[in-house]
């Protein structure tokens, strides 16, 4: 591939970087170079040294060789406050924000304290907090607590904050992880506007549909090494994730339609829980893969733990299998055969601080225990069987979830819920924050599950996803299921304008 340099002289350049914690590798001889006014892609699967280059470059790591240039001035390490100094801005996926201060606050104060001023006006933190919202043209209420804010706004805030310190070159890792499709509009916005205005942008990013919306160049990581930069036109969807992945990867092929004289494996009647959501009717073939798709607050979420008991609806009917449920608990819907894959696997979903070992089991020891006693030969059996065939990469099962990477986090949970042998499986957002190749494994784990007669509704915010993975989508506004899109309707834009309309 020819790679093709913007005009001009960049801003900031990585010169034959390494990296070395102990005797691991986190970057090798990486070279790459970040120009005004372009948004610089840095694409790959976690893991590969993306964040480590960023962190390198902002000063929070020293480089073990290579050295770091700044307006053509070369640097073998900077210091948070040289780069800061120097206007390079990070923000992290935590945002770096203070809660308990205000949105104008937290923008205009961190000036002020690298500027060593003892004394402020509010007048004047509001001057330049209401600077920096004008220059992005966003909507941000300044006197509202950043605890207060939405993840899109405290998003917002962050890119403000560097907007108001005159950054030149500012790194976005992993910006859309909480935020749904429409809030992402918004961030693509707010960086076409900094691009515009000559700001060299890098955006850190594992999604595909993302680096091709936004960015004018892209730098492939693999293992630590830089593989290739190039355009986005240069690549398709296929080949950046075999790039990025070093192996080939067919794209998802939608599934061939399921037969509706299939038995149901769920089916729900009327299903209502005022004012959240009202009259729902949906039914899952044996088989099938169903999508459930609408913007944040549509009552998508909330349908889902209501089949699951999470918050069980006070009026319709849940049958599985042809028989009725009427659990009211989600041990109750376990027993029923139904499994929930929750949004928030960190907080939800999993043990963090408990091994691998423990999380996989931990919803079905019943299934293992023989006159009371545990049958410890058929439990790491089966353990040992959902390592093999989720494909998770760990160390040992006695290791903490903690220590596992985003997609390989995600796998334990999947296979915690696949091992109870579900009769219906729901997933809400099951690849988010995980990378491309865990992301290709996981819908493709999905899809032979279904070969095998599972029923499956997955939520996503991820219409690319929806389109090539379920057989149907039904769309979710105001509470009410209001479309259902199959054959040639499923498709990327008739997605959009039903959950918009």
């Amino acid at each position: 591939m020819t790679i093709e340099t913007p005009p001009g002289t960049p801003i900031v350049r990585a010169v034959d970087v390494s990296k070395r914690f102990g005797g691991v590798v986190a970057l090798r001889d990486v070279s790459v170079d970040f120009y005004p006014g372009e948004v610089h892609c840095i694409a790959g699967e976690n893991g590969c040294g993306k964040s480590t280059l960023i962190k390198v470059i902002s000063g929070a790591h020293r480089p073990t060789s290579g050295h770091i240039d700044v307006d053509g001035r070369s640097y073998d390490r900077l210091t948070p406050a040289q780069a800061y100094g120097l206007g390079l801005e990070v923000i992290y996926q935590d945002f770096s924000l203070m809660p308990n201060l205000d949105a104008a606050e937290n923008i205009a104060l961190p000036g002020f304290v690298a500027g060593r001023r003892r004394f402020v006006r509010r007048q004047h933190i509001l001057e330049i907090a209401e600077k920096a919202v004008s220059q992005l043209g966003i909507d941000l209420d300044l006197r509202r607590p950043v605890g207060e804010l939405t993840v899109a706004e405290r998003q917002l805030c962050a890119v403000a904050r560097a907007m108001a310190h005159d950054a030149r070159f500012i790194a976005m890792d992993e910006p859309t992880t909480a935020l749904t499709w429409k809030e992402v509009d918004a961030l693509f916005d707010a960086v076409r506007t900094l691009r515009d205005r000559g700001v060299s942008l890098v955006f850190i990013s594992h999604k595909m549909q993302e680096v091709f919306s936004i960015s004018d160049r892209v730098t492939v990581m693999r293992s630590g090494q830089v593989v290739t930069t190039g355009r986005p036109a240069d690549f398709t969807h296929a080949t950046l994730a075999e790039t990025m992945t070093g192996r080939s990867s067919d794209e998802l092929v939608r599934p061939s339609p399921v037969d509706t004289d299939r038995p149901a494996a769920l089916a729900v009647r009327g299903l209502t829980h005022a004012p959240l959501f009202a009259d729902v009717d949906l039914t899952i073939h044996q088989g099938e893969i169903v999508g459930l798709a609408g913007l944040l607050g549509s009552g998508r979420t909330e349908i889902a733990e209501a089949i699951a008991a999470i918050n069980p609806a006070p009026q319709g009917t849940v049958e599985v299998h042809g028989s009725p449920v009427a659990a009211r608990h989600l041990t109750e819907a376990i027993d029923a055969g139904i499994g929930y894959v929750p949004e928030d696997r960190l907080t939800q979903g999993l043990f963090l601080d408990q091994s691998i070992a423990d999380n996989l089991v931990a919803t079905h020891l019943d299934a293992h225990t023989r006159h009371g006693l545990l049958d410890t030969d058929s439990l790491d059996t089966a353990r040992v069987d959902a390592v093999r065939d989720l494909r998770i990469k760990a160390g040992s099962l006695d290791d903490p979830v903690r220590s596992l990477s985003g997609g390989n986090a995600q796998r334990v949970l999947l296979a915690k819920w696949l091992m109870g042998h579900p009769k219906v499986l729901i997933l809400n957002g099951p690849t988010v924050g995980v990378d491309v190749g865990s992301k290709f494994d996981i819908l493709s784990i999905l899809h032979l599950q279904s070969l095998q007669g599972l029923g499956i509704l997955v939520i996503s915010d991820d219409i690319p996803e929806l389109v090539a993975t379920c057989h149907r989508v039904l769309v979710v506004r105001s509470g009410r299921i209001v479309d259902e899109l199959a054959g040639e309707r499923l498709t990327e834009t008739a997605i959009v304008e039903a959950i918009s309309a």
